[in-house]
């Protein structure tokens, strides 16, 4: 099931990043910053560019889609295991789309998963977000902050990130609030309710089998 979600919300507002995130209960984020704390944090962010898209395909491509997703939702791992793969053979290799994935945060257990995603650069984004949706069902299943945390290390050292290296991205606490930030923004200019969502050269989609994900993009490249 999609999930949707309001910015007025928990989920809308940032709090004081991973470190805190990891000792608190429950699975939301926690809202400890005003609105016009969070619109600081976002105008900052976005001035600055601090986090960047992650990005398949050519720059030049002639179509733009882009995907909003969370790690927790199933429905993204659905997509990720029966569409991407298709996607990526057919249109981002073949150098007919850009393809720009972008977090989305419905509770910390997905910003958790997103911050051990981004701990290898960009070269290590996408395999470790394969794992982290292939296996989501198992990291996830827990249910609580300790055991979900454990699972999401593990990830990353299978990935060949050092437990160091994993455990400091775990608790950069401005880095958590940059993704936030970032993804308030994005998701609001966007006007993203649900995931996954995709924009596809300006208009907005919902999730879609790939199927009539092929016949928009054949359109879209034949105008």
């Amino acid at each position: 099931m999609s999930k949707t979600f309001l910015f007025a919300g928990a989920v809308a507002l940032a709090a004081a990043g991973g470190a805190f995130w990891m000792s608190r209960s429950g699975t939301a984020l926690p809202p400890s910053l005003s609105t016009a704390a969070v619109a600081q944090e976002t105008t900052a962010a976005s001035e600055a560019a601090a986090i960047p898209d992650m990005v398949l395909g050519q720059a030049e491509a002639p179509v733009e889609v882009i995907e909003y997703a969370s790690f927790t939702c199933p429905h993204c791992a659905n997509f990720h295991d029966t569409v991407l793969g298709k996607l990526k053979a057919d249109y981002i290799e073949t150098g007919k789309i850009r393809f720009v994935y972008r977090e989305v945060y419905f509770d910390k257990f997905g910003l958790w998963a997103a911050m051990v995603a981004r701990c290898g650069g960009p070269e290590k984004y996408f395999p470790i977000s394969d794992m982290i949706y292939e296996t989501q069902k198992d990291w996830l299943a827990p249910g609580e902050a300790a055991g979900i945390a454990d699972n999401l290390r593990k990830i990353g050292l299978k990935a060949g990130l050092g437990a160091d290296q994993v455990d400091a991205c775990m608790k950069d606490n401005d880095a958590a609030k940059a993704m936030v930030a970032t993804y308030q923004a994005n998701a609001t200019k966007d006007e993203i309710n649900s995931t996954p969502s995709f924009v596809i050269d300006g208009e907005k989609y919902s999730n879609m089998s790939y199927e009539d994900f092929a016949k928009i993009l054949d359109e879209k490249l034949a105008n």
